[in-house]
C-alpha cells in the first residue's frame, strides 16, 4: 500500500499534553513545524524550529485574534492536490507550501455555555480557523493527516511511532472520518445554542460509541452512543448489554424520585419489588417479597451504602446487575463471588432533561417526565380523607406507578410495593392482574393503598379495588366520570385523592 510522507505539519492546539511526545517523534522523522502564538511557544521550548503563520502569511494575527490562519498559503498548503499538475503549478508560483498534516483543536464552546457565560464571551468561543483547517485537511485526506481533537493524539502517535512519518489512505480516510465527527458535534452544540427552545430542527450528537453483543434479540445489532463511564464504575461483570443498559436506565430514573433508603428490584423495565424503611437490610426483604419469583435475573438499584448484612441476603438469590453509591468492602468480598454479576457505583446522575426516539421516518421529542408528585399536590375529593399514613403510602405507590409501563396500577401498604399490574391494554385488566399477584404472594390488601397512572373512565376499577380491601385511591382525576368514581368511594368508604398529574410510560 503506498505511504505518504509527512514533510511539513501546522499545529494550533489548547490540549498540549503528551503535545510534545508527538513534536519531538516528528521532529525525530525531519517534519518541519509551522504553528501560532502559545503552540508556536510550546514547540520552540522543546529547542525545535517552528516558523510562525504570520511569517508565512506576510499578515499578523488581527481583529483580536478573530484572524490567523485565514490565508491561501495556508489554505492553499493544505487543500492542493498532489497528483493534479495545475494545482502543482500554481502553489510553485505562489511560493506555498504543501502542508501534510495539521494538528489542531477548537474553542470550547460547550464548556463555555455550560459554564453559564454571557453572550458576548460564548460567541468569541465560535470558532473559525479551526474548524475551517479541520474542514480543509479532512477533504483532502488523499494527501493531508488531520488530528481534529486530544481524543486522536494517542492513534497518532501510536501511527508514528510504529510507521515513522509516514501514512497510507487508509489511516488518512480515518482520521478525516474522526475530524468530521468532531466539526458536526461542534456545530450541532453551536445550532443548539442558537435555536434554543424554538425546536426548528433536531441535531443530537454523541462522539463515543461502543458496540454491544447484540440488540434486543441476539439478531439485533446493538450500539451504544455515550459516556458510560462518567455516570458508573464497573467494579466487576460481564459486558453490559442493551437490555441492561435499558433495565439501568429505568432504574435510575426510579430510583431519583426516593429520598428515604429505599431498595427496587427491576425486571423489563418495571419495578417488580421496592420497599422503604430505615434499615437497608430490610428494604431488601421488603422488596423482595414483592415478587420473589420475577427478581430472578434482574437489576438490583439502592441508594444507600450496601453493607455486610444486606449483601449477604441479596447474595441467596441470583441477579445480573447491581447498582449503589458504594459498598462496604465485606460487601463486595460477598458480591463479587460470582464473576459474572454486574456491580456499578452510581458516580454522578445528571440527567437529561429532554428524551428522544425513533419513530416511523423521523423523531419524537419531549420533555422528560421530572415531577415528583408532594402533599401539596393532593386533592382530597371524597367525603373521606386519607389518614396520615394513607397519603405516605399514596406518595409512595405514586412514584412508582409514574415508572410503570401503561396501563398501570400499583398496590402498596407501609412503603412496600405490594403488587402492580403492568402494560395491560385496560385498566381493570392492570387491576385484576395487580390483585391476582397479591393473592399469590399472600399480601392481605386491607389497608393498602392503591395508584393508577391515569384517570379511571369508570367506577368500576374504584369499586374492585374496595372489593379487595383498598383503603385510598390516587389517581390523576379528569375524567369525565370522575364524579362516579367519587361516587363509588363514597359508597364504599374509600378515600380518593387526585394530582392533576398523568403519568403514562409506553
Amino acid at each position: 500500500m503506498e505511504k505518504k510522507q509527512i514533510k511539513r505539519a501546522l499545529v494550533s492546539v489548547y490540549h498540549k499534553d503528551k503535545l510534545d511526545i508527538i513534536i519531538q517523534k516528528l521532529h525525530s522523522e525531519g517534519v518541519e513545524f509551522i504553528s501560532t502564538g502559545g503552540t508556536q511557544s510550546f514547540i520552540e521550548s522543546l529547542n525545535i524550529p517552528c516558523l510562525a503563520v504570520e511569517d508565512l502569511t506576510g499578515y499578523p494575527s488581527i481583529l483580536g485574534g478573530r484572524v490567523k490562519t485565514l490565508h491561501p498559503k495556508v489554505f492553499g498548503g493544505i487543500l492542493s492536490r498532489r497528483d493534479n499538475a495545475q494545482d502543482n503549478a500554481q502553489i510553485e508560483d505562489y511560493q506555498i507550501p504543501e502542508i501534510d498534516l495539521v494538528i489542531v483543536d477548537l474553542y470550547p464552546f460547550e464548556a463555555t455555555v455550560a459554564a453559564g457565560a454571557d453572550e458576548p464571551t460564548t460567541i468569541e468561543k465560535i470558532d473559525i480557523g479551526g474548524i475551517s483547517l479541520i474542514r480543509a485537511a479532512a477533504k483532502n485526506y488523499a494527501d493531508v493527516v488531520i488530528v481534529a481533537s486530544q481524543d486522536q493524539y494517542e492513534p497518532l502517535l501510536e501511527m508514528i511511532t510504529s510507521n515513522g512519518a509516514q501514512t497510507t489512505l487508509e489511516e488518512r480516510r480515518w482520521f478525516a472520518k474522526e475530524a468530521f465527527a468532531v466539526s458536526s458535534h461542534y456545530d450541532a452544540a453551536i445550532f443548539n445554542y442558537f435555536d434554543g427552545n424554538e425546536a426548528s430542527a433536531f441535531r443530537y450528537t454523541q462522539n463515543n460509541s461502543k458496540v454491544l453483543r447484540y440488540g434486543e434479540n441476539p439478531h439485533q445489532r446493538g450500539i451504544f452512543f455515550g459516556k458510560f463511564e462518567d455516570l458508573f464504575e464497573q467494579l466487576q461483570g460481564r459486558e453490559i448489554s442493551y437490555n441492561n443498559l435499558l433495565d439501568i436506565d429505568a432504574s435510575i430514573n426510579l430510583m431519583n424520585d426516593f429520598d428515604d433508603i429505599t431498595f427496587a428490584i427491576l425486571k423489563h423495565n418495571n419495578a417488580c419489588g421496592i420497599a422503604s424503611r430505615p434499615v437497608l437490610v430490610d428494604a431488601w426483604k421488603a422488596a423482595l417479597a414483592g415478587d420473589p419469583i420475577s427478581a430472578f435475573g434482574g437489576v438490583l438499584i439502592t441508594n444507600a451504602i450496601i453493607d455486610k448484612a444486606t449483601a449477604e441476603e441479596m447474595n441467596k438469590i441470583f441477579f445480573e446487575v447491581v447498582i449503589a453509591p458504594d459498598y462496604d468492602l465485606e460487601a463486595i468480598e460477598i458480591l463479587s463471588q460470582k464473576k459474572n454479576r454486574i456491580i456499578l457505583i452510581l458516580k454522578e446522575n445528571k440527567a437529561k432533561t429532554q428524551q428522544f426516539r425513533s419513530v416511523l421516518n423521523g423523531v419524537l421529542v419531549q420533555d422528560k417526565d421530572t415531577h415528583t408528585e408532594t402533599g401539596d399536590d393532593l386533592k382530597v375529593v371524597t367525603d373521606k380523607a386519607p389518614t396520615a399514613d394513607e397519603v405516605e403510602d399514596l406518595l409512595f405507590a405514586n412514584k412508582i406507578v409514574k415508572h410503570t409501563k401503561s396501563n398501570a396500577i400499583v398496590f402498596a401498604k407501609n412503603k412496600q410495593m405490594f403488587a402492580s399490574g403492568v402494560g395491560q391494554t385496560s385498566r381493570v385488566d392492570a387491576l385484576r392482574q395487580a390483585i391476582d399477584k397479591a393473592v399469590a404472594f399472600k399480601f392481605d390488601l386491607n389497608g393498602a393503598v392503591m395508584a393508577s397512572d391515569a384517570f379511571f373512565p369508570f367506577p368500576d376499577c374504584v369499586q374492585i379495588a374496595s372489593e379487595a380491601g383498598i383503603t385510598a385511591v390516587i389517581q390523576p382525576g379528569g375524567s369525565i366520570n370522575d364524579k362516579l368514581s367519587i361516587e363509588t368511594c363514597n359508597e364504599t368508604g374509600v378515600s380518593m385523592v387526585t394530582t392533576g398529574y398523568r403519568h403514562f410510560k409506553h
